[in-house]
C-alpha cells in the first residue's frame, strides 16, 4: 500500500492510499497542525516503527475503509448505508493498536520537537524516564521526513510504504 501526502497551504495536506486490497479511495483532507509532521504521517509513522498492525494503516491495508469513504459513488453509496446499518465497532485487539498508536504519538512528537530544538522542554505529561524505546526509532523516523516535508512547495508530494 503506497500513502501520498500532498502537502497544501500553510500546514493543510492532503492524503491518498493506493492500495491492492478492497474499494479504491477517494483522497481526503488531513487535520494540519504541524509545519515538519503531518498529524497522519506521525500516525503512519509510529504505527509502521511500533508495528501496531491494527491502527489506522494496518487495517487501511487490509482493505478497510477507515476514515476513506469509496472513490466509486456507487461504492460510496453502498459503505453509507453498511455504515447507517451495521454499526461496527472496532475489535478489542484494533481499539488496543488505536490507543498505543496515540499514546507513541503523543510522546514521540514532543521528544522530537525538543531534540530539534523546536520546543524548550517536553510536556508535564511526557517523563523522561517513561519514554518507550521505542520512542527513539519512532523519532529517527521522524527525522527521514521531517525536513523533506517542511521543505516541499505547495502541491509537492511524499510517498510511504506500508
Amino acid at each position: 500500500m503506497h500513502v501520498v501526502f500532498t502537502k497544501g497551504p500553510g500546514t493543510s495536506y492532503d492524503i491518498a492510499v493506493h492500495r491492492d486490497t478492497g474499494a479504491a479511495l477517494a483522497p481526503r483532507n488531513g487535520p494540519g497542525g504541524h509545519p515538519y509532521l503531518p498529524h497522519d504521517l506521525v500516525h503512519f509513522l509510529v504505527e509502521a516503527e511500533a508495528g501496531i498492525e491494527l491502527g489506522v494503516y494496518g487495517r487501511l491495508a487490509t482493505g478497510a475503509n477507515g476514515m476513506f469513504w469509496p472513490a466509486d459513488p456507487t461504492e460510496r453509496a453502498r459503505a453509507n448505508r453498511r455504515r447507517k446499518t451495521k454499526r461496527t465497532r472496532p475489535t478489542p485487539e484494533a481499539s488496543a493498536d488505536m490507543a498505543r498508536s496515540e499514546e507513541l504519538a503523543g510522546i514521540a512528537v514532543p521528544v522530537w520537537e525538543v531534540r530539534r530544538c523546536h520546543a524548550r522542554e517536553l510536556p508535564a505529561y511526557v517523563t523522561a524516564g517513561a519514554i518507550p524505546p521505542v520512542v527513539d526509532r519512532i523519532v529517527a523516523r521522524f527525522d527521514e521526513y521531517a525536513d523533506r516535508w517542511h521543505a516541499l512547495p505547495v502541491g509537492g508530494s511524499l510517498t510511504v510504504t506500508w
